[in-house]
């Protein structure tokens, strides 16, 4: 395994999935190698979607309209290590990159279960640090055409991709940084932030307790909120009892723009559905639509410069 290169951020996932024991966040946090030569940039993770063949181009079309970017030229390929068949591109926007797959064979389990795609600078420290992390490696690593994948859960239950590439990639940062929307228990919520924490090197920028409800649809309640940053990007926990009415738990991204309403305006005339309307908690007003293909995203807007 190449050891030491920097990774490009491509389209291309695959997975070989075998599990592997964890070892306990206690017993090795000390031994982890500095994560900062882990991570790269935000501008190099993604977000995964799949969506049916026949609904990628409207996916892509919609997507693109609404935040701007280009796509890279869209490829079929093999990217599992078992025989399999997908359409796959990249799209890169001021506010998220997405990878878009469209399989045309059945998928093979577990994809589609990861929400991102991190890139990492040397996947055997990254594999080590997610094991010394308390996170399962449930896809070992594996090459694929252009370099090299695994998978891992973190305690909780949320899995990421990890991936490495062969040739330095050369992208502009994001002008807004998209948020990772994770959702986890009440009762595994401390062990997923303090893995993460570990792995990513990075830092809580607020941890609210009581926040208000009506950011998880259910207004009369409150709930615990977290927000993680890290060279990886923006890290949200919504740490709920796991009662979530739709779409709310759908969601793996939430995209910053500046003008919500403009650009609701313009997503709905792409086809996209709004299935929560804008509604705003503090500083934040947010939606969530739906893009055609059934990719559920948050899209909200700051209205204080200090915030960010």
């Amino acid at each position: 395994m190449h050891r030491t290169r920097r990774l490009i951020a491509a389209v291309v996932i695959a997975s070989s999935f075998a599990s592997l024991p964890a070892i306990g966040w206690t017993q090795t946090v000390a031994s982890i190698p500095p994560t900062a030569s882990i991570a790269v940039a935000p501008q190099y993770d993604t977000t995964h979607v799949y969506v049916a063949p026949a609904d990628v181009d409207a996916f892509v079309a919609s997507f693109l309209g609404t935040f701007g970017g280009k796509s890279t030229k869209q490829v079929v390929a093999t990217v599992t290590p078992t025989p399999s068949s997908t359409t796959s591109q990249l799209l890169q926007t001021p506010v998220g990159t997405v990878s878009v797959f469209g399989f045309k064979t059945p998928i093979p389990a577990p994809f589609g279960a990861e929400r991102t795609g991190y890139l990492v600078t040397d996947m055997d420290a990254a594999i080590k640090a997610a094991r010394a992390t308390g996170a399962d490696v449930v896809v070992t690593p594996f090459p694929d055409p252009i370099g090299m994948d695994a998978v891992i859960q973190w305690p909780g239950g949320v899995m990421t991709q990890l991936y490495w590439h062969t040739t330095a990639p050369s992208y502009a940062p994001f002008v807004k940084v998209p948020e990772n929307r994770v959702y986890v228990s009440i009762d595994r919520a401390d062990d997923f932030l303090h893995s993460f924490l570990a792995f990513s090197g990075g830092r809580v920028v607020s941890d609210e307790a009581a926040t208000s409800g009506i950011e998880i649809g259910r207004p009369q309640t409150t709930f615990r909120r977290i927000q993680v940053e890290s060279t990886f990007g923006k890290l949200i926990v919504f740490v709920t009892d796991g009662k979530l009415p739709y779409p709310y738990g759908r969601e793996t991204t939430g995209y910053e723009i500046s003008d919500l309403t403009s650009a609701l305006q313009k997503a709905k005339s792409l086809g996209v559905t709004l299935l929560v309307p804008p509604v705003t908690v503090g500083e934040r007003t947010s939606a969530m639509v739906e893009f055609p293909g059934g990719y559920i995203a948050e899209i909200h807007s700051i209205t204080s410069p200090t915030t960010r």
